[in-house]
């Protein structure tokens, strides 16, 4: 099996995602090991000189004035222990910590968080600051490696002192405590541990401490979400090329010469993918009068044999002399038939700015993998031991408390995320909505669908979906880390919630995906619609017969009135440019994502069941089959 060696200063993002998804070990590095165990041994020798140290000869919290004595009160009360004790004042300090600071509630976090949480945990500690054991930082090694993965609820902490509760779930497995899952059956800690053949662990100074604050549940979360997120982003570049596609939409909104004006890194990443994922396109840019719109399918629709499977007829609208006024110059370029395409050169926001929008949100994603790479190899507990600190004076200079604990840089980089997320589902609903409403559409049938008898409702409620999608996501945006509730006493009197907003940010990046995904089923359906459409028309127009192509354009004159003759003569250019066009098709990128679609969602001509289509295409974005690489 493949290990990855912790030194406590190089694990990466993807070595995380990696050891979360299960398969691959820990190893911990022996020199390192060594370090750990000497800040270790010199916290003993400072116990041993009696020295006052925070959670080491101290409570914890709203308990840091309250000193340890030799022994314990409570037992010379009445009806006190008069047993001796196993466990020593400072090491019952510590197994106390633990065991009654594991009360989280709700539904267990998924087993790659958990392993998240354990890997981040064990590589902090390998920095040698926290005074934990080597033996007792092995064991959590061992842990991890037998495939045990404490249950661990998802609600409880609130980011300051670290995720308290959520890693004193995890520790309390350690000490033969808790639940785990292993082998696929969830049962208690002390039974994994026997049947991996483990001993429960008795902590020593500081260790309950060390175990359990830290950033790890919310820094967990962050990264896993941020990993999907990131194979997210390019999939929404590519629904948005798809729909630019079945919009035959326009390319110069993208052109680099453009963004080098507003070079926002984001937006000039997004418009460059969009320049490769469109490269040889000849639906995007195609001239307007070219494009024909949708017209419900009759019987007389098709006379040719190769055309009769065709579920759409088509149309053009023609512009006589009398009305292209002020506009002859257009009339030069274009020829005089409206068509599916508007005349106008710009196409609206959801499409002619995905670089500004997509290339915001991969702004923030950047942001947020800029502050998860600090954190990944930071030291995270409090207090922090330095016993080769040269400039030290005095045991406060060596033992020293402070507030790595707290979550906020992390929080606000994931609020950062938060908000971002609505925003991308908000413009891929948006994109959507336009594909299947015929007044936004630019020539495709309502709905996507020909509903010839007036029975089919096509891809109507699928914008329903992801419109009720995106509206949960906007109300789940609000930043947890603006509203802090003080704990402990009030000496904790201000916390991230970082927790909460990493959990959060998790969970809505499989909704975003969602979005993304419905956005993806119904622009192959359009695409499908607008290439076919446009080659009938180039079929149509090669057969040679204008007058075949002429049935086709309402607005004709009589055969007898002023301007027939011209509008024959220009119904033959629009039939000799269609037929010495190539086959219209999407760019290979676009057609390949199309390809991987049909390959298990057909086209639909009429209505079906669409729940298990839905539940596809979604399990095809989440697991990454559906992309722009």
């Amino acid at each position: 099996m493949h290990s990855i060696r912790f030194d406590g200063a190089s694990l990466s993002r993807a070595q995380l995602v990696a050891l979360a998804r299960g398969g691959v070990r820990i190893e911990l590095d022996a020199a390192q090991l060594q370090t750990v165990q000497r800040t270790a041994d010199f916290l003993a020798e400072q116990v041993r000189r009696q020295e006052p140290i925070y959670g080491v000869s101290t409570g914890f919290g709203s308990n840091a004035d309250r000193l340890l004595g030799a022994h314990r009160l409570r037992d010379e009360l009445p009806g006190g222990n008069p047993e001796p004790q196993e466990l020593s004042l400072l090491e019952e300090l510590q197994h106390n910590l633990v065991i009654t600071h594991a009360v989280c509630v709700g539904e267990p976090f998924a087993p790659e968080v958990v392993r998240a949480m354990m890997a981040i945990r064990i590589n902090t500690l390998m920095r040698g600051h926290s005074g934990i054991r080597a033996a007792t930082l092995k064991a959590m090694a061992a842990l991890f490696n037998a495939g045990i993965v404490p249950v661990v609820p998802q609600l409880g902490s609130v980011g300051a002192s670290g995720d308290l509760a959520p890693l004193s779930h995890l520790a309390i497995v350690l000490l033969g405590g808790g639940e785990a899952f292993y082998g696929g059956e969830r049962i208690p800690g002390a039974e994994a541990l026997k049947r991996a053949g483990l001993a429960p662990v008795r902590l020593s100074h500081k260790e309950g401490l060390a175990l359990n604050n830290g950033t790890a549940q919310m820094l967990a979360c962050a990264v896993l979400a941020l990993d999907e997120l990131e194979r997210l982003l390019d999939t929404a570049d590519l629904a948005a090329a798809m729909t630019l596609e079945a919009f035959a939409g326009r390319m110069r909104a993208f052109d680099p010469h453009v963004h080098a004006l507003r070079p926002h890194p984001g937006q000039v990443q997004v418009a460059a993918n969009l320049r490769r994922l469109l490269d040889g396109s000849n639906l995007v840019d195609i001239p307007y009068h070219l494009v024909p719109r949708f017209a419900p399918w009759l019987p007389r629709s098709w006379s040719e044999a190769e055309d009769q499977a065709l579920r759409f007829d088509i149309r053009w609208d023609w512009v006589p002399a009398d009305q292209r006024h002020g506009r002859e110059q257009f009339y030069t370029r274009f020829k005089p038939f409206r068509g599916g395409k508007k005349h106008q050169p710009q196409d609206s926001y959801s499409l002619r700015c995905i670089p500004q929008v997509h290339g915001a949100v991969r702004e923030a994603w950047a942001q947020a993998c800029r502050v998860i790479d600090v954190e990944l190899n930071a030291v995270t507990d409090n207090p922090l031991v330095f016993p080769d600190h040269p400039e030290a004076r005095s045991i406060e200079d060596q033992v020293v408390s402070a507030g790595h604990f707290h979550g906020m840089p992390l929080a606000l980089a994931m609020s950062y995320v938060k908000a971002a997320i609505p925003v991308l589902a908000s413009i891929s609903e948006r994109r959507l909505n336009k594909l299947v409403d015929p007044a936004t559409s630019d020539g495709l049938p309502a709905f996507l669908i020909g509903n010839e008898d007036a029975t089919d409702s096509g891809f109507m409620i699928v914008q329903y979906t992801a419109a009720a999608i995106v509206n949960d996501l906007a109300s789940r945006a609000h930043p947890a880390s603006v509203y802090s509730i003080p704990t402990s006493a009030n000496a904790e009197d201000h916390v991230s919630m970082g927790a909460n907003e990493a959990r959060h940010v998790l969970g809505m990046v499989g909704d975003l995906s969602k979005v993304v995904a419905l956005e993806l089923y119904t622009a192959a359906q359009a695409l499908d619609y607008r290439r076919d459409m446009i080659n009938a028309a180039r079929r149509l127009a090669r057969r040679g017969d204008a007058k075949a192509l002429a049935a086709k354009i309402h607005g004709a004159p009589l055969q007898d009135a002023p301007g027939h003759a011209q509008f024959l003569a220009e119904v033959e250019a629009l039939r000799v440019e269609l037929a010495e066009s190539g086959d219209f098709q999407p760019s290979a990128a676009v057609s390949s994502a199309l390809e991987r679609i049909r390959r298990e969602i057909g086209f639909m001509s009429r209505d079906r069941a669409m729940d298990a289509e839905v539940a596809r295409i979604c399990a095809l974005v989440a697991a990454g089959e559906i992309g722009s690489r």
